[in-house]
C-alpha cells in the first residue's frame, strides 16, 4: 500500500484544491450578482432632486435636474450598430452650478448643426466615465472630436464642475439626441464560467488519479500484493 500513498495524497490534494477554487468562484459569482443588482436598483430608482444628492460624485445615483444648455458642447466619437455617431456632451447651467450633461447620441450628419440653448428637465444618472486610457488618442480640438471621456478635461474644456449626468429620459424641453442611458449589460460577470472550468479540472484530476492508481495496481506483481 505504501507505493499507492504518494499518488493518492497528490490526487486527493489536487482535487480538493481545484474544487475549492471552483467554490471560490461560485462565491465571487454571488458577490458580483449582488453588486450588479445594487447598481441596477440605483440606476432605475426613484429620482432624487439634484440638490438633495450630498455627494455629486456618487456613481449611478438617479437624479432629476433642471436647467439650461448653453450651446457649448463636446462630441465624443461613439460606435453604433448603424455606424459612427457622437455622444453629445453639453454644458448645462443649473441652480446648483454648471455641469456636464450627456444628452445621448447624434448622427454624424448632425454634428455640425448649431443647437441653441434650451431649457431642459431630465432624469438621469450621475456617472464618472472611465473610458479614457493611456492609449486613447488626444482629442481633435479643431474639429471638436473626442475619442474618450476624460471627466476633468471635459469639465475644463466647457468650464463646468467635474459633475457628469447621463440622461435617462427627458421630462421637459426639446430633445436633440437619442439618450444612451446607463445599464449593467456591458459589465462582465464570468465567474460561473470560471467555476465550471475549475470543477472540470477537479474531475479530470480525480479521474487521472484513479487511472494512475489503476495502472499501478495492474502493474503490481501478484507476490507483492
Amino acid at each position: 500500500m505504501k507505493r499507492f500513498l504518494g499518488p493518492l495524497v497528490i490526487g486527493i490534494s489536487g482535487t480538493l484544491v481545484l474544487a475549492s477554487l471552483g467554490l471560490w468562484q461560485m462565491q465571487r459569482l454571488e458577490w458580483k450578482r449582488a453588486i450588479l443588482a445594487e447598481m441596477d436598483a440605483r440606476l432605475t430608482g426613484e429620482p432624487e432632486p439634484f440638490a438633495a444628492v450630498v455627494d455629486p460624485y456618487t456613481r449611478f445615483a438617479t437624479v432629476r435636474v433642471s436647467g439650461r444648455t448653453t450651446g457649448e458642447e463636446l462630441h465624443v466619437l461613439q460606435s453604433t450598430g448603424q455606424g459612427a455617431g457622437y455622444r453629445l456632451i453639453s454644458a448645462f447651467e443649473t441652480g446648483e452650478g454648471r455641469i456636464l450633461l450627456d444628452e445621448g447620441l447624434i448622427g454624424s450628419e448632425a454634428k455640425g448643426e448649431v443647437r441653441p440653448s434650451r431649457d431642459l428637465s431630465v432624469v438621469g444618472n450621475l456617472h464618472t466615465p472611465d473610458d479614457w486610457t493611456s492609449s486613447t488618442p488626444e482629442p481633435d480640438l479643431a474639429r471638436n472630436i473626442w475619442y474618450g471621456r476624460d471627466l476633468d478635461r471635459m469639465a475644463e474644456a466647457l468650464r463646468t464642475e467635474p459633475v457628469y449626468v447621463v440622461v435617462r429620459r427627458l421630462e421637459a424641453g426639446e430633445a436633440v439626441a437619442e439618450p444612451l442611458p446607463l445599464d449593467t449589460s456591458g459589465i462582465a460577470n464570468n465567474h460561473l464560467g470560471y467555476a465550471i472550468q475549475w470543477f472540470g479540472l477537479a474531475l479530470v484530476w480525480a479521474g487521472m488519479t484513479g487511472y494512475w492508481l489503476w495502472r499501478k495496481r495492474r502493474g503490481t506483481p501478484e507476490e507483492d500484493q
